[in-house]
């Protein structure tokens, strides 16, 4: 059995790249895949598709279009949803992510720190599974392989 995983969070972290180097060291075969994690390609790829917009708005609105079609045609195509909400930075897109593959009714692991438990009480709550790590995701996903 094989797994597509979608990553979201914030991307301005390697904690992808740190929970992709421990799942190399699983037996079970783990695609993942997730949001554009080149901010700055992120921020122009409406305007290297669609051509110079009049202002910044426009600007955003384009690249948002984009990106909002990467991740629901790579969330749809997910058998699970990671979803880290990390403490440095605003969690607006994980939030919407996490919502968008609720709305798929796709599995979704909630990594989220104890600090965060009052604010994602909710979310939690709708998640499959509720976590602290990424270290703690993978053993929920090798238990999913797990024979009698």
């Amino acid at each position: 059995m094989e797994l597509t995983i979608y990553l979201a969070g914030e991307i301005h972290s390697n904690w992808r790249k740190q929970l992709t180097s421990m799942a190399k060291e699983l037996p079970w075969t783990l695609h993942f895949v997730g949001p554009m994690e080149n901010h700055e390609r992120s921020d122009h790829i409406g305007e290297e598709i669609l051509g110079e917009q009049p202002n910044s708005i426009f600007k955003d609105d384009a690249a948002s279009a984009m990106n909002n079609l990467r991740t629901e045609v790579l969330l749809q195509k997910s058998d699970l949803v990671i979803a880290l909400f990390g403490e440095q930075y605003k969690q607006w897109n994980t939030a919407m992510d996490a919502s968008a593959a609720l709305t798929l009714h796709k599995p979704l692991i909630l990594i989220r720190p104890e600090k965060l438990h009052h604010a994602l009480k909710e979310l939690s709550r709708k998640a499959s599974v509720t976590v602290e790590t990424p270290e703690q995701a993978l053993q929920a996903i090798s238990y999913i392989f797990e024979e009698n």
